[in-house]
Parts: C-alpha cells; sequence; structure tokens
C-alpha cells in the first residue's frame, strides 16, 4: 500500500503480523537506485524494528499510523547501530510514551544508553521475549555483515528472521516480498562494496541461522524472501567460505 506519493513511501504485510515500511532511495553511487526498510509488528505490544533515519520519520510514521496508533508501539530496536536503523529511536519514543528501546548488549554499552534518554534494554544472545501472540529470540552476529554490536531477531511463530543487513540487494523498488533466490541480487552489492566484515566466525554464525530454518527472510534492504532460507544462509557461507580461503592462501 502507498502512504506517501512524495516519498514513495509503502508498507505491505510480509508474514502474518509483520509489515515492511519501505522507501525508495535513488542516488548516484548505487545504479538503479536503492531502498531502505522498517518493520512492524503489529501484536498485543507492537515493535519497530530499524527506526529509519531521523529525517525520514514523518513519512515511516505516517505509514505505521495507517495500521495502527503510534502511541501503541511498545518495543523499538535495531539490528546494529547505524543511523539507517536507529536514527529516529528518540522520535518515536517522544509518540510512543511505554515503548522500550532495545538492542544487543553490546550496542547498549557502546551506544544505545548514550543515544537514548529513556533506560534502554540490552538483549542477551538466546534471549527471548514476548510480543503477546509471537515469541522472539534474539540471536547475536558480531561482525555479521558488520558491527560489533549486531544482532538479529527470529519470530518463532511465522519463521521470519529480521535479517537487517544480510542479503541487501539493489533498487530503488523491489517487490515487498519475493519468492525468487536474492543471493544473486544480493551479491552483486557485497562484492563491489565490501560492507562485510571478515570474520572468522562469520560460517559458524549463518550455520546457527540456518538452523532456525526461516520460511521469510525480512530484509532491511530490498525485497523479503519467502522460501527456504535456510539454504540461502548456507550458500552465502560457502562463498564466504571459499573467498577468506582464496584470501589466506
Amino acid at each position: 500500500m502507498l502512504t506517501n506519493a512524495h516519498t514513495g513511501t509503502t508498507i505491505d504485510e510480509v508474514a502474518a503480523g509483520i509489515y515492511r515500511i519501505n522507501t525508495p532511495l535513488r542516488i548516484d553511487a548505487i545504479p538503479g537506485g536503492f531502498n531502505i526498510s522498517q518493520y512492524l509488528i503489529v501484536d498485543d505490544e507492537p515493535m519497530i524494528f530499524h527506526t529509519g533515519w531521523r529525517k525520514w520519520f514523518p513519512f515511516v510514521s505516517e505509514a505505521i499510523s495507517k495500521v495502527i496508533p503510534l502511541e501503541r508501539i511498545r518495543h523499538i530496536g535495531y539490528s546494529h547501530f547505524e543511523g539507517d536503523e536507529s536514527g529516529a529511536m528518540n522520535s518515536f519514543l517522544a509518540i510512543a510514551p511505554q515503548a522500550i528501546p532495545f538492542a544487543s548488549q553490546v550496542s547498549l554499552l557502546t551506544s544505545l544508553d548514550d543515544l537514548v534518554d529513556r533506560e534502554g534494554r540490552g538483549l542477551a544472545d538466546g534471549e527471548t521475549f514476548s510480543t503477546g501472540q509471537k515469541t522472539w529470540q534474539w540471536i547475536d552476529t558480531p561482525h555479521v555483515p558488520h558491527g560489533w554490536d549486531c544482532g538479529v531477531l527470529f519470530d518463532q511463530s511465522t519463521g521470519t528472521l529480521l535479517c537487517g543487513d544480510l542479503f541487501t540487494q539493489p533498487g530503488a523498488e523491489t517487490p515487498a516480498v519475493t519468492e525468487s533466490e536474492i543471493l544473486t541480487a544480493s551479491e552483486s552489492m557485497r562484492k563491489p562494496m565490501d560492507y562485510y566484515a571478515h570474520s572468522t566466525q562469520t560460517k559458524g554464525i549463518l550455520e546457527r541461522l540456518a538452523l532456525l530454518n526461516p520460511a521469510t527472510l525480512a530484509c532491511q534492504h530490498g525485497s523479503a524472501y519467502r522460501g527456504d532460507g535456510a539454504g540461502l544462509l548456507r550458500e552465502l557461507a560457502a562463498i564466504l567460505e571459499e573467498e577468506q580461503r582464496h584470501d589466506s592462501a
């Protein structure tokens, strides 16, 4: 659903109760453009994962308000500390007085406590919490794809992995959800831009995510993917492992 004709912002349900808010971004540095998503979880205690940039708050919040009243939001978090993930945190907290900001324990220590005036919550690796009908598990993914404080959220009820910058795809306008493989598109971004950290733990972290057997990969940039998420994660792990082997030879 188009919510702002000027910015091109849309909101669409990509899994039961999980909505992708997406805004196209046309920049010269990326031929064909780019896009940025936030995810709204509609539940007894609604949640926002990624806030968008501070300057984007008016039209991101406008999209959310088409689905639920903004003051109902109870949880606001991000994968790792960057402007497109956490820039509008205080703006959301101002209109959702009962919301709790959250991130990994590392991010709470290094960034979140300094960013917000309200007390934040640092999630431990493997910790679960409920938003009502959905139970979420936080998984630390340090340096995968980047950021010491990085982590992802997994919804056990729908099999949806809120996977942040994993499988970033180019294109200003992409379908809200696709069943076509997204690895080829994401590799066309990763290889020339080299925004992945080169960590010795990457293969193990990706395998841990694959063992969740996610049915939907809710990507921050590009389409959400519905299908064999475990297979895509293992394909990516194999590519990265081969590159590490080549680099160390």
